[in-house]
C-alpha cells in the first residue's frame, strides 16, 4: 500500500522548485495534493497535469499565504474537493540577497510577510481543518537559519523565525496529535537560485566545497524527506529541524 494512501496534502508555493518536487513526491506516495501558487498559474497547472498523468489526484488553487482571507479560501476549497486535510507543507517563500546598506522597510516586510506570517496563517488554518487523527505540518526552513551567509540578513532572520515557529507549534499542537517539523535545505538547484545568479557561480563552488557529499542539492533530495515526515514512519517525530543539506552545516 502507498505510504500516504487516502491522505490529502496542501503544498504552498508548489508551482516550481522544491515545492513542485514535494507535490510530486507526495502524490507518488498516494496523497491527493493541492498545489498552491501565488502568481504562477501556468507552473501550478503543469505540476497538476504531471501528477494526473501519473495516476494521481491534484488540483491547483491560487492564494497568497500572507493574506488570511486567501488562506481561508484555500483550505475551504481543498476540503470541499477532497473531503479532508492531513498534511500541510509550508514551502512558499521569497528571498533577496543584499548587503546591510541596501535593506529597506519594504523588503523586510515582503520577506517576513511571506516567510513568517504566511507560515503562521497556514498553520492556523490547518489546525482548524485537521481531523481527530491529527496531521503533519512540514515547514521549509534553511541552513541559513543557523549558518547565515553574507548579504542574507533578512532571509536568514525569517528562517530562524520559522525554526522557532516549528518548535513552538509542536509543543502547542502535540496534544491534538498534530506533528510540526522543519526541513532545512542547503544549496539546492532551483529557479530562485538561478535567478539571483548562485547556480553556476563561484559561490556555488564554495557551497559544494563545504558540503561533505560534494554536490549541490536537487529538489527531489528535499522532497524525499518531506514524504517521510508526512508519513506514519515519522509518527514519533515533532519539533525537529532536519538538515537536508548533504552535510553542510
Amino acid at each position: 500500500m502507498s505510504r500516504l494512501a487516502e491522505k490529502v496534502a496542501i503544498v504552498t508555493g508548489a508551482s516550481k522548485g522544491i515545492g513542485a518536487a514535494i507535490a510530486r513526491g507526495l502524490a507518488a506516495a498516494g496523497a491527493a495534493v493541492v498545489v498552491n501558487y501565488a502568481t504562477s498559474k501556468e507552473g501550478a497547472d503543469r505540476i497538476v497535469a504531471e501528477i494526473k498523468e501519473g495516476g494521481g489526484r491534484a488540483m491547483a488553487i491560487q492564494g497568497d499565504v500572507s493574506l488570511g482571507d486567501d488562506m481561508r479560501r484555500l483550505f475551504e476549497a481543498a476540503k470541499s474537493s477532497f473531503g479532508t486535510i492531513d498534511i500541510l507543507v509550508n514551502n512558499a517563500g521569497v528571498f533577496e540577497f543584499q548587503p546591510l546598506e541596501a535593506v529597506t522597510e519594504a523588503e523586510f516586510h515582503r520577506q517576513f510577510d511571506t516567510n513568517v506570517l504566511g507560515t503562521i496563517l497556514t498553520i492556523q488554518e490547518a489546525a482548524k481543518h485537521f481531523g481527530p487523527a491529527g496531521g503533519s505540518v512540514i515547514n521549509i526552513s534553511s541552513i541559513a537559519s543557523l549558518n547565515p551567509q553574507p548579504n542574507s540578513l533578512i532571509y536568514a532572520a525569517t528562517k530562524s523565525a520559522v525554526d522557532s515557529i516549528t518548535l513552538s507549534m509542536s509543543r502547542e499542537l502535540g496534544a491534538r496529535n498534530i506533528r510540526v517539523n522543519a526541513i532545512a535545505p542547503g544549496g539546492v538547484d532551483t529557479e530562485g537560485l538561478k535567478r539571483v545568479g548562485v547556480v553556476g557561480s563561484e559561490f556555488e563552488k564554495e557551497i559544494i566545497a563545504k558540503t561533505p557529499l560534494g554536490r549541490f542539492g536537487q529538489p527531489d533530495d528535499v522532497a524525499r524527506v518531506a514524504v517521510f515526515l508526512a508519513s506514519d514512519d515519522a509518527s514519533w517525530l515533532t519539533g525537529e529541524r532536519i538538515a537536508a543539506s548533504g552535510g553542510w552545516r
